[in-house]
């Protein structure tokens, strides 16, 4: 049986965070790179087909903190440091998705699907 148009923009919406996170997973970042790499990282994820928007936050005081301890001024990206929106468009649905924090994981979630 072939996948409904509904589950095809769902899996299209999983294939893009699969991209954003492994892609950019290990990316150097610092306070000052942060605003920067989110854009880098939204323009990136949006070339991808049925892709219409992406808002990434690079959470700047999460990353302050850890780098408050450690001997360098910026870290490698990784989850805790993401909240992440992905609307994807297929065939008439619309399907938001994010990522953020939950108990101490980079939780993927589908929020919605439209239509």
């Amino acid at each position: 049986m072939d996948p409904s148009d509904a589950q095809t923009a769902c899996f299209e919406a999983g294939i893009k965070f699969g991209s954003l996170y492994h892609q950019f997973a290990g990316t150097p970042v610092s306070p000052d790179s942060a605003d920067s790499l989110a854009r880098a990282i939204e323009e990136a994820i949006e070339n991808q087909p049925h892709c219409e928007a992406v808002t990434v936050e690079i959470l700047t005081e999460e990353l302050e903190r850890a780098l408050a301890d450690g001997p360098a001024d910026y870290t490698e990206l990784t989850g805790r440091f993401l909240d992440v929106e992905i609307l994807v468009e297929y065939e008439g649905h619309t399907v938001r998705t994010r990522m953020e924090m939950e108990d101490g994981y980079p939780l993927m979630r589908l929020v919605d699907v439209d239509g």
